[in-house]
């Protein structure tokens, strides 16, 4: 969160697979400045899902439908904003465009479910992690890392 020294903006990420390797992805600044990680994460996780939805019709368009299509977030409270609008009081100020993502999941075109952090491949394109993590993540993303 916040992690541009100059406008404070927040580093959004998701990395999309298919068949066990990475098809999409996606690491920059968020439009805007968020005051808390969980409205970061909010930022982050409705930008992943309109990509998993361009991703959805894609896929259906070559004949390949499958059941779920689900957005992974290592973050709770992310997934209760996303699903409860009852925290309106203390989300009324986040842009309308990111409130979209409730829709999405009202009309079930896709799910939101927790992932520990470990597991989170998208890890690597939004903070410093270390080595063995960089490594865990590529093999997530089905990326070959180079032996040494």
């Amino acid at each position: 969160m916040a992690g541009d020294v100059d406008s404070r903006k927040s580093t959004s990420g998701y990395l999309i697979t298919f068949a066990g390797g990475a098809v999409s992805w996606q690491s920059k600044l968020q439009k805007c400045v968020t005051l808390s990680t969980a409205e970061a994460e909010y930022v982050a996780v409705t930008e992943a899902s309109k990509e998993m939805l361009w991703m959805k019709n894609f896929l259906s368009e070559l004949g390949h439908d499958q059941d779920d299509y689900v957005v992974n977030c290592d973050n709770q409270s992310t997934i209760h904003l996303t699903k409860n609008p009852m925290f309106h009081s203390r989300s009324k100020h986040i842009d309308v465009r990111y409130h979209w993502i409730r829709e999405a999941l009202d009309e079930k075109k896709l799910k939101i479910e927790k992932i520990h952090t470990d597991l989170n491949w998208s890890d690597m394109m939004t903070k410093s992690v270390p080595t063995k993590k960089v490594e865990d993540c590529c093999q997530g993303a089905g990326i070959l890392v180079p032996s040494n």
